[in-house]
């Protein structure tokens, strides 16, 4: 199995959303702390993660903010050959 995902990595494209909207409140990201956890930041959104991980890297859950209404949701991010994450987080469920 591959080691824990730990660090910060830069949202640089979003499939749903502009660059504009992803910095809209400062730079995009998430970041894992290589146990359980970590955080995102995008747009109007923000949210902590609850992770497990998997041979290739995490799938997570979330709860947090989007405009200050409660959402949640889940994805997953994987590390790259490269060392940037690839990764789907849906929309989120309010």
């Amino acid at each position: 199995m591959a080691a824990p995902l730990k660090g910060k990595w830069r949202i640089v494209e979003m499939e749903l959303w502009d660059k504009d909207f992803l910095d809209m409140m400062g730079p995009a990201y998430i970041a894992f702390d290589g146990k359980a956890g970590g955080e995102f930041a995008f747009g109007c959104v923000t949210a902590g993660l609850h992770c497990r991980k998997t041979p290739s890297g995490v799938d997570f859950t979330w709860e947090g903010n989007d405009e200050m209404d409660q959402a949640s949701g889940d994805g997953w991010a994987e590390r790259q050959k490269d060392g940037s994450l690839e990764g789907e987080n849906p929309l989120p469920q309010w």
